[in-house]
């Protein structure tokens, strides 16, 4: 996707998407062909530019740190503009204020390509904007019960955990398979305890979606909703 994808295109796109990806939380079948045809006959481009248009999405959803569609493996040729927009979209069906943040992650892994970067001066006075963000009440007996369970080991990767924390504890972070922002529960049917390495990969890495799977086919209180 770049900057001659118009609004109603990219409106169409994230809707479809988000369509599809409700629909296969909710366990039913989904033919994505049958989505890019719709799309493609509504906006006169083929099948395969929404296919992947909604690779895209996937991208800009990995950027996030969210889950993103089965089989739709994230692409990363999404203009950083695009994208800004991709995610504004996402959070307007969401009903949430958006505080995008992928624009700039696309303009750090495009400039950490090329290469013999010269030392950049920064900026010592940096600016700030404040900024209303939505947060869920968590119940601290979930996170409490699950960190007991793992009793200092990754659920993930079964290591202990890379360290103790300030009060002596293992350093482990709760995790929510199915993210609370995605309708997933509060409750020890959907969340882990994780090491922050695992943590940081099952938001942000390639191979996400394997590795949440696996989490559902090996400990046992997890349930699929």
């Amino acid at each position: 996707m770049n900057d001659d994808w118009n609004n109603k295109e990219l409106k169409a796109s994230v809707e479809a998407y988000v369509e599809m990806q409700r629909n296969e939380r909710a366990g039913q079948l989904i033919v994505k062909k049958q989505y890019y045809n719709k799309l493609a006959q509504r906006f006169g481009r083929s099948e395969k530019a929404f296919e992947r248009g909604m690779q895209n999405i996937s991208y800009v959803l990995s950027l996030m740190g969210r889950s993103w569609l089965t089989g739709v493996r994230p692409a990363k040729n999404v203009d950083a503009d695009v994208a800004d927009q991709i995610e504004r979209l996402l959070a307007k069906l969401e009903g949430q204020k958006a505080v995008t943040r992928t624009a700039f992650g696309i303009a750090v892994r495009e400039e950490a390509r090329q290469k013999n970067l010269s030392k950049p001066n920064g900026n010592p006075s940096p600016k700030f904007r404040r900024v209303m963000i939505t947060q869920f009440q968590r119940e601290a007996a979930v996170e409490a019960w699950v960190l007991q369970q793992a009793a200092g080991i990754c659920e993930c990767c079964e290591k202990p955990a890379p360290f103790n924390g300030a009060d002596g504890l293992p350093y482990l972070e709760l995790h929510y398979v199915r993210q609370l922002t995605e309708g997933g529960p509060d409750a020890v049917s959907n969340a882990v305890a994780l090491c922050p390495n695992c943590h940081r990969e099952i938001h942000y890495g390639l191979n996400a979606q394997a590795l949440s799977a696996w989490l559902y086919d090996n400990i046992a209180r997890l349930i699929r909703d």
